[in-house]
């Protein structure tokens, strides 16, 4: 017993810190450069940018940390479930020893397969892979954008391509196509052809690359490149890799093309066929259209032949059409005479406009009755006038004039017959000049009648049937 606790007084004393350090040199210096494949775990991204995770298999786990300055360095984004291969070193932290990840690439081309399938099926669910957004790519666009590499053989190849079926204005946005920092660069790209104004922007945007492994082609795999893609209001052509190459950015794309070159081509039609399209479609055009228009005239001569005379037609027509105008003319005027008299039933003046209406009235036949009344003046003055004159044409005055007398009764009234005087009848004689002499009347009836004036004047009479009246 006693020497069994001489044997541990020989073991050296360590402290609590001293071992720690102890075991962290130890394990760093034994495991200062570690290749460890394993499957990445729950992910941890705090707001100091480092990744914390841990790498297990079925029996085992270990932790492991990314700082940031490394972790924007790595080639591909950290996934839970993926397997991969992480190079570090090992480290303590407490009494726990972890991994520090200093690179990270997939377990395998399965593995980075998987990983794409997973991711795939992920956007798909969200729909960003939809039949329905996609869009039609203009048959002729007068600017096209390009994505790419502008030291690569792709964006010579795609400009050639160009020139020879049809030059269009082309702008390129250059970009890293793999490595780090090429997805944000392409996402980045895309969003700058969208976001340009209309006389600036493009018809179509091809997003190409050339040919190359799938970890070359990764950056167009990634989520940020898909859902840029998915979000371009601009028709996409995608055209990464050759023909058997899939990438995610053609399940997002508008149109997927084999080739760079393919993409060109699907861009803009051939100048030449064009040219002789258009020339055959308009032979086409001519000829269909003189074809037509001989078979109506055919028609038309036949038809013709069936109506007779339009003429004839046409003067019925236009009869109807005058009678049904007149008519419609008389009941147009019936419906307005009536609906004015039913206002004039509704209508209620005011005083004021009573006061306004009359004044107008009175006014409007003061202007008629001013012009009327000199009108009437001077007819009844030349009517006046014409009388006048017809009563001085037969004015007893001028029948005295030429000689002839009237013959009044003892009662000053005119004598028109001889049988109504009397022998030694006095009488008076009215001669031209209002000049009235007395006289008598000697004899009878039927003998010739004597007057005897005061100046012992005798007047006969020629005919004893009209004494009395004129002498």
């Amino acid at each position: 017993m006693n020497q069994e606790n001489l044997q541990f007084d020989n073991i050296p004393e360590f402290s609590v810190t001293e071992l720690a350090n102890s075991v962290k040199r130890t394990l760093e210096n034994a495991y200062g450069r570690v290749r460890v494949r394993g499957e990445i775990g729950r992910i941890s991204l705090p707001a100091s940018g480092h990744l914390y995770t841990n790498l297990k298999e079925d029996k085992a786990t270990i932790d492991a940390v990314c700082w940031k300055g490394n972790l924007s360095k790595l080639s591909v984004r950290p996934e839970e479930g993926m397997e991969v291969i992480c190079i570090g070193r090992i480290t303590t932290f407490g009494s726990k020893y972890q991994l520090v990840i200093e690179s990270l690439e997939l377990a395998g081309e399965g593995a980075l397969l998987k990983m794409l399938e997973d991711r795939r099926k992920k956007l798909a669910a969200e729909g960003l892979f939809a039949q329905k957004k996609k869009q039609s790519i203009p048959f002729l666009p007068n600017k096209i954008g390009i994505v790419t590499s502008p030291s690569g053989a792709v964006i010579r190849d795609i400009i050639h391509r160009l020139r020879d079926r049809f030059p269009r204005h082309a702008m390129v946005w250059p970009v890293k196509v793999q490595g780090q920092g090429a997805a944000e660069e392409i996402a980045a790209a895309i969003a700058g052809f969208d976001a340009l104004p209309d006389t600036y922007r493009p018809d179509v945007l091809i997003v190409a690359r050339g040919g190359g492994s799938l970890e070359d082609l990764m950056a167009f795999n990634e989520e940020i490149v898909v859902r840029a893609a998915t979000s371009c209001s601009i028709p996409l052509i995608s055209a990464v890799g050759h023909e058997t190459d899939t990438t995610l950015i053609d399940y997002a794309a508008d149109l997927r093309a084999p080739t760079p070159t393919g993409a060109a081509e699907m861009a803009v039609p051939v100048r030449m066929n064009l040219m002789a399209q258009v020339a055959e479609d308009e032979q086409r055009l001519i000829s269909g259209l003189s074809r037509m228009l001989s078979e109506k005239r055919h028609k038309l001569e036949a038809q013709t032949a069936k109506l007779g005379q339009p003429e004839r037609l046409l003067e019925m027509r236009m009869q109807n059409i005058d009678h049904i105008a007149h008519k419609l003319d008389s009941l147009f005027k019936g419906l307005i005479t009536h609906n004015e008299k039913k206002v004039a039933r509704l209508y209620v003046p005011t005083p004021h406009s009573l006061v306004r209406e009359k004044r107008m009235s009175f006014d409007r036949w003061a202007k008629e009755l001013k012009p009327m009344a000199t009108r009437t003046l001077n007819q009844k003055l030349e009517i006046t006038e014409k009388f006048g004159h017809m009563l001085e044409l037969l004015s007893f005055e001028n029948i005295l004039e030429r000689g002839y007398v009237v013959v009044r009764d003892s009662n000053y009234k005119p004598v028109t017959k001889a049988k109504s005087l009397e022998a030694n009848q006095s009488v008076s004689l009215q001669f031209h000049g209002q000049k009235i002499i007395g006289a008598t009347i000697t004899g009878s009836k039927e003998s010739n009648l004597q007057q005897k004036s005061s100046t012992k004047k005798q007047v006969q009479a020629n005919d004893p049937e009209e004494q009395g009246s004129l002498f």
